[in-house]
């Protein structure tokens, strides 16, 4: 009798045991097998602003480092040019013009939720954590702060913000800070997801004071840095650039905000170094971070991934801000680093076309997860490894359609040869060759031998347009 109940009990803990083992392995398993990911986020960066980009004065050696072993992509963009929407876009993997989200004042819907790339890995046993600026709102009671095991919002009101001993510290040192901390809380049993959204290096809108006052830097920073360097003058900065743009381009907000930044010779000087500074204290924090990640033994398991919100004018064409079809509004860096690599995938650089859409699609087939059928974008991992990829996009929609009385809203088709912007209250079209004129000097439109470029360019983008409307309208139900 004792050993027949002996028997049953071992029959049933074993039953059990054989149960647990069918149910969690393979998942148990899975997550043992892929990496961590590291996503940083600035803010407006555009492409040619770090070291490892050919920048001749800004000193950003811990995120160089991470483009001499990775992979610097070239002609990387986002969709549309101002922080919450393209936020939005890495969010979700959804186009502005499908999620909704195009400015301040649209909150993105809680039907978009279940394709926020935390929101699944967190589903899928990752553990997730955030840091910083979302950068949008959110309909309904599941908040961004739900999406995560760690979070921790940094408020944009101020970059310095008072700590419990009464110091002050800037905004991208706290966020360092807590990034250590999330480090320093996981283990190598179970991979993690982290996202540092800095809201460095975006000016203080309301304070005009030249300098520290406009783009204050972290204390990281020594003050002098810079100092005694004369900056040259934006690459287009000839009046007659200004000069030839469309009235409503001349009276937009960036030309509004330009007089708040670039429009004396002293104003710019000072704004430009403190910018720079704000630059040199991201690379600090970030690599503050990677040493951590070094320390604790993550590293060599760890994808890095390093980009921007939005690109920046800098005074570039008698211009401040973003939202614009130029370049300097759309084209952002892009740095993936992937330590599990040989050494003959470092220091790829790749000039394909590719988009903020693409992160959230690359982050989750790094973890081993397949990304909704539904999202936009696709993996960078073929890019990163180097691999021929013949079907790879040729062109992309590009859009800012937030109705503001001096942002004039344009959507567009990007491609590697040519621009096509359609300012659409205007009824203005631009058409650049790239090849012919890379600086987008000239506008195409009534040149004969681009007519046929131009029906073209229109076609798609009334087609993608339409697309990505539709895409909208189906997940929404509506």
């Amino acid at each position: 009798m004792k050993t027949f109940r002996t028997t049953c009990i071992f029959i049933i803990l074993t039953g059990e045991i054989l149960v647990s083992i069918g149910c969690n392995s393979p998942k148990e398993t899975r997550l043992k097998n892929v990496p961590n990911v590291i996503f940083f986020l600035v803010n407006d960066q555009r492409h040619n602003t770090l070291g490892c980009y050919g920048h001749p004065i800004i000193q950003s050696p811990a995120i160089d480092a991470l483009a001499e072993k990775g992979t610097r992509f070239t002609n990387h963009f986002v969709t549309t040019s101002i922080c919450m929407a393209s936020r939005a876009t890495i969010m979700t993997g959804l186009l502005a013009r499908t999620n909704g989200v195009d400015y301040y004042q649209t909150p993105l819907d809680s039907v978009f939720i279940k394709y926020t790339y935390p929101v699944i890995m967190k589903n899928e046993g990752i553990i997730t954590g955030f840091i910083g600026k979302t950068g949008f709102q959110v309909n309904g009671n599941y908040q961004p702060e739900n999406w995560y095991d760690y979070y921790k919002a940094i408020s944009g009101d101020s970059y310095f913000q008072k700590m419990e001993d009464g110091t002050e510290r800037h905004e991208t040192e706290i966020a360092s800070d807590y990034a250590i901390e999330f480090l320093n809380l996981q283990s190598h049993d179970k991979p993690f997801c982290l996202s540092v959204s800095f809201g460095a290096a975006h000016a203080v809108d309301n304070d005009h004071r030249p300098g520290f006052g406009h783009f204050p830097w972290p204390k990281s920073v020594d003050d002098s840095l810079y100092e005694n360097i004369q900056i040259p003058e934006p690459e287009l900065s000839d009046p007659e650039i200004f000069e030839s743009m469309p009235d409503f381009l001349k009276n937009s907000l960036n030309r509004v905000r330009y007089f708040w930044r670039w429009d004396t010779p002293e104003k710019y000087q000072a704004n430009m170094k403190a910018y720079f500074r704000m630059i040199t204290g991201l690379d600090i924090a970030i690599g503050r971070v990677l040493e951590e990640l070094e320390s604790l033994g993550f590293a060599k398991n760890t994808i890095i991934i390093y980009t921007a919100d939005n690109g920046f004018y800098m005074g570039n064409r008698g211009f401040a801000g973003k939202w614009t079809h130029f370049e300097e509004s759309l084209k952002v860096p892009l740095i993936i680093y992937d330590p599990r690599l040989d050494s003959t995938k470092h220091g790829i650089v790749c000039d394909e076309l590719t988009l903020n859409a693409d992160l959230p699609a690359t982050m989750l087939h790094y973890l081993g997860i397949q990304p909704p059928e539904e999202y936009q974008g696709k993996s960078l991992i073929p890019l990163v490894t180097n691999q021929k990829v013949p079907e790879w996009r040729n062109s992309f929609f590009c859009e800012f359609t937030y109705f503001d009385p001096i942002i004039p809203k344009w959507e567009g088709i990007h491609t590697k040869d040519h621009l096509y912007a359609n300012y659409l209250d205007q009824e203005y079209e631009f058409l650049h060759d790239l090849n012919k004129d890379p600086n987008q000097l000239q506008n195409f439109v009534k040149k004969s031998e681009y007519q046929e470029i131009l029906n073209e360019m229109r076609v798609l983008c009334r087609e993608k347009a339409e697309y990505y409307q539709q895409k909208a309208l189906q997940i929404s139900g509506k």
